[in-house]
């Protein structure tokens, strides 16, 4: 497919400011710089499924208004935070918007900790093991490790699952300190709306779960194929969190398999995981 450095110039720079174009979701914090909040906005729009996006549909996704959408992607395009394919006349997510998230693991060591040890464990169980960090409303693969043999789940480094109904992201909310779990729940009811209230019970029950025997546990809930156990991976006293989960088909992980076999070694492993990067901090 051709690709193509010639980026299409905005259709009108003056037609809106970038000041005005959008709500500003800062709260009248000065230090807030907005542009830059609706550029991050634009990338995170690309979901693992999006080869290509054009300005309509990441003005729909974001509500950004398409002639702002247009100068922002101009400008991340010449940046190399997006490339703009001509055949397609769309962008997709460049080299450049992937370096910060690599750099994050390796930098923190996480990665070359992790991997083994969910290695390990995928193979020893025939399961998919994963470690998930937030972004919004959902939870975001990390590091992916695959059992032998066909893909129990197809899932990668980049895949979204969503943080209220996952056990990865239960596990991530139980993991929390209790002010920042607030917080993230008065996120998650503007998020969901009438949905909530019987999301707030089962997380509630997960969190009480949680605290009794240290791992979240999801039966065919967030997608109805797929069941899987999570512990949070505490990092720096508490201060960051991650999420390690263990799953796959629903058949076959039954919620007896779950909470007797693997919830206790999801468990295990994000409490040495946790220790370990610990000791290197």
């Amino acid at each position: 497919m051709k690709r193509t450095t010639s980026i299409p110039q905005p259709a009108d720079t003056a037609l809106v400011s970038i000041d005005a174009a959008y709500p500003v979701a800062d709260d009248g914090d000065r230090n807030f710089v907005t542009a830059l909040a609706r550029g991050v906005e634009l990338l995170r729009a690309f979901g693992p499924d999006d080869d290509f996006l054009g300005n309509a549909e990441l003005s729909r996704r974001t509500g950004i208004p398409r002639p702002t959408v247009s100068r922002l992607t101009y400008t991340l395009a010449s940046l190399g935070y997006l490339v703009y394919v001509e055949a397609q006349e769309k962008y997709r997510i460049g080299q450049a918007a992937m370096l910060p998230g690599q750099r994050y693991l390796s930098g923190a060591g996480i990665r070359d900790v992790a991997q083994p040890l969910m290695q390990s464990l995928a193979f020893a169980t025939g399961c998919t093991v994963a470690l998930a960090a937030p972004d919004r409303h959902d939870m975001v693969y990390l590091e992916v490790c695959q059992p032998r043999g066909a893909l129990v789940m197809r899932l990668t480094p980049g895949s979204r699952l969503p943080m209220a109904t996952s056990a990865i992201g239960k596990a991530w909310l139980a993991g929390l300190a209790s002010e920042r779990r607030a917080a993230v729940f008065v996120e998650l009811e503007r998020h969901h709306g009438t949905r909530w209230p019987g999301l707030r019970n089962k997380l509630d029950r997960a969190l009480r779960e949680h605290a009794r025997r240290g791992f979240c546990v999801a039966h065919a809930e967030w997608e109805r194929s797929v069941s899987g156990a999570a512990a949070p991976v505490r990092l720096a006293e508490g201060s960051e969190v991650l999420s390690l989960n263990i799953g796959g088909a629903s058949t076959r992980l039954s919620p007896e398999i779950l909470e007797g076999n693997l919830g206790p070694r999801v468990r295990e492993l994000a409490e040495t995981l946790a220790a370990r990067l610990w000791r290197m901090a």
